[in-house]
């Protein structure tokens, strides 16, 4: 698939499946292998450092060059992903407390009680990336 015909966010997931189907930490050239080699290595390598910056991945030098690996569990990088374009969304607004107050206020019953739970150190949740009820 040519680089142009890629949706949004397409590139990303391509590269993080690459990097989640790897044994071990990978290379940006062993994902550009993986990939079909059609990309720029630039191209790969740009993926890989904003995925990293995101938090959804990891990286190690090797000799001089960057092995990525998932941050956490594979099941968790959409959430992840998520939460990240929330939190950017959340930056780039002067008034914090007031899109946090009409996000809160235009959540359904269902999610304002699991916001309410995790925000409670007594819940009994599970929270990703901790134990149930760990604040």
């Amino acid at each position: 698939m040519s680089t142009s015909a890629r949706g949004r966010g397409e590139l990303e997931r391509e590269v993080l499946a690459a990097v989640a189907a790897a044994p071990a930490p990978v290379s940006a050239n062993d994902v550009l292998r993986d990939l079909g080699g059609e990309l720029a290595y630039t191209t790969v390598m740009t993926t890989l450092a904003r995925l990293e910056s995101k938090g959804v991945l990891t990286r190690q030098l090797d000799g001089r060059a960057y092995r990525y690996s998932l941050s956490g569990d594979p099941a968790e990088v959409d959430a992840s992903l998520a939460a990240h374009r929330m939190r950017k969304v959340l930056e780039s607004r002067p008034d914090r407390a007031g899109v946090l107050a009409r996000f809160v206020a235009d959540l359904s019953d269902e999610d304002e009680q699991t916001l309410l739970a995790l925000l409670a150190p007594e819940t009994d949740l599970p929270v990703p990336g901790g134990e149930a009820g760990s604040p």
